[in-house]
């Protein structure tokens, strides 16, 4: 099991910055990836960011070049910048382990509100 807890979300004037973090407590070291996912109202839950174990990261389009992702052992974090009115959502962390000869398990945090005022 992995237990996931962010922190770091808030209001924020659109053009401005936050930094998401995520500890992770648990079978760590089980873990394979990490991300980030967000939901804002009406919509599906959508990828943001994910660093592999070896630290790929990889982005949506719509944040490519605002916002970076990195790791840190047992916490993940997600800096955003130049962030805009359309960032405005929950953010979840996640984090993915092997599933023994079955799927991945995915295991999430409780979520973050980030709103963006324009």
């Amino acid at each position: 099991q992995v237990q996931l807890v962010e922190s770091g979300g808030g209001l924020v004037q659109a053009g401005g910055s936050l930094r998401l973090s995520c500890a992770a407590s648990g079978r760590v070291f089980s873990i394979i990836a990490m991300g980030w996912y967000r939901q804002a109202p009406g919509h599906q839950r959508e990828l943001v960011a994910q660093i592999t174990g070896g630290g790929m990261p990889s982005y949506a389009d719509s944040v490519k070049g605002r916002f970076t992702i990195s790791r840190n052992n047992d916490m993940v974090y997600l800096q955003m910048n130049s962030l805009k009115s359309e960032d405005t959502a929950v953010y979840f962390c996640n984090a993915i382990t092997p599933g023994d000869g079955r799927p991945p398990v995915n295991y999430w945090g409780q979520g973050t509100q980030v709103t963006v005022s324009s």
